[in-house]
């Protein structure tokens, strides 16, 4: 199956409150809970295509209400600053007693409608008001047994900066520490700065960093038996998939060992890993990791030809790049670190970017991923709060966002208050997503890229095509990332033919099965070049389909 992944922020998916007060307060700006995501809820999101979600802030963090506000990203907190593994976000309940009962409830829904579970783990750092009140009897929290007078021990989870009280490089009242720990995004300073992730503590899973890097790994560090207890904790809770927040930032081995054993009793569990390094991710698809991010590959390169006119062609390298792995990687335009495309910083539009969302969906059998609201060109052109207008929609406020709002209607989840342009969009997102969801020739067949073959009447700057076949199934996708309608010559070259075991056609008859529009008759032959008008920045879909040949009856 290819994942059809959609992330979504409980916190913001459902929230109706309309108030969107710059900086308010959760009872001001209101904040989505787990129930709100109900069965109703659900199955429109698998008739949009979907076949995972992955419920992003789930795990209880650090807030502004409940934790040191100097420390603390934004009213609502960031959900990377985890303050214990084996808690849900008292926000995302209706009633805090019973918090964990309504995410599991949340769980059984997501099954029953067909859908998968994706959760974050978050192993590299924590909130640096870390304290596990849920822990199960008998697991020793984080921290508890660590002598805080060594800088580095394989038996600590903390690393320290001994005889140095953290204080960063901004003012911090009503906290302190001593000894500082090592900041998350591995900042060996009690001076952290705003751009460092200062609300987090690094953890240690035995590699002396300034020790050169060494590994001590026997015995088995203490921090490898506490998060592979929590990824049980959470295994036991129904997660299918858990998305591993920066996993460049530990060490590979511990997740070789912690995988091996977890699927000892959940075998069909899988991870996703955050991983930017083209250079690790073969180790880490080794290690065990079922899919990798390709952020700095495929997302970085169809942006830039979408927003910055770079040529369509080098998508070809893109792909090539990882050739050997990539069934294996996550293909995505948006995510909650990204910028939302109808943003000002990245295109202005979310039709601008139809033809670069063809290409991550279809170009192989990967996965791909969707960001709430991307289906329905939402800007994230808001100032929040902590987050300043920077085209992301914000993860450290509580916000109502509009795109959602029109589209949730109050739980009735019908679109009804969405606009003209949103519901078109949303209509393209949902052909195009169940056409990667059930379509074999994307889910499993060949693809060979037509790109090189291209001549007169196609420009390699701003059109690319591509051929998926499965069985009897043939689709060709020629798109156009131009700014208005063109005239397209699409060559398949004699390669092609042979590539997939595909006679040429005298004629043929063909659907586009993004838009419905039939095509009579289309020569596919590797000597005549096949001729579509495209509109701007869109594509086609074309499944090809011999036409039958017409028998007429003599008449005497």
């Amino acid at each position: 199956m290819k994942p059809i992944i959609y992330q979504l922020f409980p916190r913001t998916f459902t929230n109706s409150n309309e108030t969107r007060k710059h900086n308010g307060s959760r009872e001001e700006n209101g904040c989505g809970k787990f129930e709100d995501i109900t069965a109703k809820g659900l199955s429109a999101l698998s008739d949009l295509g979907v076949t995972h979600v992955w419920y992003t802030g789930v795990i209880r963090h650090a807030t502004a209400e409940r934790n040191n506000p100097a420390i603390t990203k934004g009213k609502a907190g960031s959900p990377y600053a985890i303050t214990d593994y084996y808690d849900v976000d008292p926000d995302l309940a209706v009633d805090e007693s019973k918090r964990m009962a309504e995410f599991e409830g949340l769980v059984r829904r997501t099954h029953k409608a067909g859908l998968k579970v994706i959760m974050d783990f978050v192993p590299n750092h924590v909130s640096r008001e870390y304290k596990s009140v849920c822990k199960p009897r008998g697991v020793r929290d984080l921290g508890r047994d660590d002598n805080t007078d060594w800088a580095f021990s394989p038996l600590n989870n903390f690393y320290y900066l001994p005889g140095e009280a953290f204080s960063p490089a901004f003012p911090v009242e009503g906290y302190s520490e001593f000894p500082a720990k090592v900041t998350g995004n591995d900042c060996f300073s009690a001076h952290p700065t705003k751009d460092d992730w200062y609300e987090t503590a690094k953890l240690n899973y035995g590699v002396h960093y300034q020790g050169g890097m060494e590994k001590q790994f026997d015995p088995i560090p203490s921090t490898w038996t506490k998060m592979l207890d929590i990824l049980h904790f959470w295994a036991r809770k129904g997660i299918d998939v858990f998305r591993v927040d920066m996993a460049e930032m530990v060490p590979v081995e511990f997740f070789a060992w912690a995988f091996r054993r977890l699927r000892t009793f959940f075998p069909d569990v899988q991870f996703i890993g955050e991983c930017y390094k083209p250079e690790l991710y073969r180790t880490y698809l080794a290690a065990g990791f079922d899919y990798l991010y390709d952020k700095a590959g495929m997302y970085e390169y169809l942006r830039g030809v979408t927003s910055k006119s770079w040529p369509a062609e080098g998508i070809t390298a893109q792909w090539q790049a990882v050739d050997d792995i990539r069934d294996r990687m996550l293909y995505f335009l948006e995510n909650h670190d990204e910028q939302r495309i109808a943003s000002g910083f990245f295109c202005g539009s979310g039709r601008a970017a139809e033809p670069a969302m063809i290409v991550a969906a279809t170009l192989g059998t990967n996965p791909v991923l969707v960001y709430a609201g991307q289906e329905l060109g939402e800007t994230g052109m808001y100032a929040e709060g902590f987050s300043g207008m920077d085209g992301r929609s914000s993860i450290f406020d509580y916000w109502g966002i509009e795109s959602l709002q029109a589209w949730v209607n109050h739980g009735h989840f019908d679109g009804k208050h969405l606009s003209k342009e949103q519901k078109e969009l949303r209509a393209f997102y949902k052909n195009l997503l169940t056409l990667a969801r059930d379509n074999k020739a994307v889910t499993d067949g060949l693809m060979y890229d037509l790109e090189y073959a291209q001549g007169e009447g196609f420009d390699k700057h701003e059109q690319y095509a591509y051929i998926r076949k499965y069985g009897d199934e043939t689709l060709l996708f020629v798109l156009n990332f131009k700014d208005r309608q063109v005239d397209v010559n699409v060559r398949i070259p004699q390669e092609a033919f042979d590539y997939l075991g595909q006679a040429e056609w005298e004629q043929a008859k063909a659907t586009d099965l993004l838009t419905g529009k039939k095509y009579k008759s289309l020569q596919l032959k590797h000597d005549t070049p096949v001729t579509l008008s495209l509109p701007a920045w869109t594509g086609v879909a074309l499944r090809i389909e011999e036409a039958r040949t017409k028998r007429y009856k003599l008449k005497l």
